[in-house]
């Protein structure tokens, strides 16, 4: 729903396009009720808006759900986050569709034909250091494994994900130095942006891979980090892959499975070295899906 899709660190700095035609109608819940992991039961992340704004087709101003405890507009006014409603959605989801990732800005009032229609580009910056924690947070301390995870801009399902396992995670910023004695294996985070601006976070992640042959495992933004650590190029894509029913084909298997993406960049797999290969494979354009090592314990996806 949309107060997960507005939580989520991925949308950082963009500008979130919703097609369904009416928004808001649940309200906003409360982030004072947590799971049993004291994690926040209805967002993906602990506080704040990370959307930069909100286009919807209509927005309900009189929501109806028992667990709402505000309006979508209020909670966005609180965050001081744009947003505008009475747009055709799916006819701007077409234009974009056409021209591929566009940027943009929400206006109330037609630009002067004078004006510099300068637009900012989320891209140039470094999203995921603006998003990332600062300090180290520690879940469930007596689990195990103990599983190291690198803050791109993680999603809080995946926390609950680890924890429900029993593992222990340890949440670190994006550029924290990595000790391999500390942990048994290492997760790297989804998160917004363009993964070359993540220098820090690569080099780490190949003094890892030096001083260490346990698992790493990375997802969406991780994944992109991961081959940028073994040499591999990425490059942005037109479109980008978003959505909830993407067909994929697992190389080992030959198996195709449907998936929930959410990228717009991807890794070039002529550019991947010896001992590794794809292990998945976007069957609607043929771009790369995930990789694996031949013998190490690492992949990504």
């Amino acid at each position: 729903g949309y107060p997960e899709s507005m939580t989520d660190r991925s949308y950082r700095s963009q500008i979130l396009v919703l097609t369904y035609p009416l928004v808001g109608n649940y309200g906003v819940p409360t982030y004072e009720e947590y799971d049993e992991y004291c994690i926040p039961r209805h967002f993906e992340w602990v506080e704040g808006i990370s959307v930069s704004g909100l286009v919807v087709g209509e927005l309900c101003e009189s929501p109806s759900n028992w667990r709402h405890v505000k309006t979508l507009s209020k909670w966005m006014e609180e965050h001081n986050v744009p947003g505008i409603s009475e747009i055709d959605t799916r006819a701007l989801t077409k234009k974009i569709r056409e021209n591929g990732t566009i940027l943009g800005r929400i206006v109330q009032h037609l630009p002067s034909p004078n004006s510099e229609h300068v637009f900012y580009d989320p891209n140039k910056m470094n999203l995921v250091e603006e998003c990332s924690i600062k300090k180290p947070v520690l879940y469930n301390a007596s689990g195990f494994p103990r599983i190291c995870a690198i803050d791109c801009g993680l999603k809080l399902n995946q926390i609950r994900c680890f924890l429900s396992r029993g593992a222990c995670v340890e949440l670190v910023p994006w550029n924290y130095k990595l000790n391999a004695n500390n942990f048994d294996g290492l997760f790297i985070s989804n998160g917004p942006g363009d993964p070359e601006m993540c220098v820090e976070t690569i080099t780490n992640i190949k003094n890892f891979m030096n001083e260490s042959d346990k698992p790493i495992f990375g997802i969406c933004l991780g994944h992109q980090l991961l081959a940028s650590a073994i040499g591999c190029k990425t490059y942005k894509m037109k479109y980008g892959n978003r959505g909830h029913n993407l067909p994929c084909i697992h190389h080992d298997t030959g198996r195709c499975f449907m998936t929930s993406q959410n990228h717009g960049f991807a890794v070039d797999t002529k550019t991947l070295p010896s001992g590794w290969e794809p292990l998945f494979t976007n069957l609607n354009d043929q771009t790369n899906e995930g990789i694996i090592h031949q013998k190490k314990p690492y992949f990504s996806v």
